[in-house]
């Protein structure tokens, strides 16, 4: 259980931050900068769901539970894995998270028209909110991604195809929501030349 006494204990004031397993890094560490686009991403959400509560409780629901997982992937991230034991079991996003998030995704796009155009980040004020939470999570993927590509540095498969599947849902759901007040916003080629 998490337990906060003081919110500042100075020990950041030279720059750097402790991960969940010790060491500590610096604040402009890759790591670092994955874990908070992963709480940005989840702000992100928070501001949706001001609007996503009245649009559809539904989906309100979902980007709850979603928000809750962030803060799993967020705990993945701050605690890599480096093959020594340590003195709790951390947290890890796993496969059912992932199961849970594409059935969620496959729910909201079965009443939606397939697409022929791209669509413009517009609409109601939970779909345009929804766009905005895809566009940081797709940031928080690609520092994710590299990463797990740097040498030395771990990332589990099932953190990275969540943050995958996110971006799809986050998608799919600002569609539902524009559906629902009469459609997407969509994107037409050389409009204004």
């Amino acid at each position: 259980m998490v337990k906060l006494n003081r919110i500042y204990t100075r020990t950041g004031d030279n720059g750097t931050t402790g991960l969940t397993s010790g060491p500590r890094r610096p604040k402009y560490d890759l790591r670092v900068a994955a874990y908070g686009t992963v709480d940005e991403t989840n702000a992100c959400i928070g501001m949706a769901r001001l609007h996503a509560a009245t649009e559809d409780a539904g989906l309100d629901a979902m980007l709850g539970r979603i928000s809750n997982d962030l803060f799993d992937l967020g705990a993945d991230l701050s605690t890599p894995a480096s093959g020594v034991p340590l003195a709790f079991e951390p947290l890890r996003i796993i496969e059912a998270q992932v199961e849970r998030i594409e059935s969620e995704i496959d729910r909201l796009n079965e009443a939606l028209s397939p697409l022929r155009s791209f669509v413009l980040p517009g609409g109601t004020p939970g779909a345009v909110h929804l766009h905005l939470a895809r566009t940081v999570c797709r940031r928080a993927e690609r520092l994710m991604t590299e990463l797990a590509a740097t040498e030395g540095e771990a990332v589990g498969a099932p953190a990275l195809k969540y943050v995958n599947r996110l971006s799809d849902f986050l998608f799919v759901a600002s569609r539902f929501l524009n559906a629902k007040a009469g459609g997407d916003v969509l994107w037409v080629p050389g409009k204004n030349r």
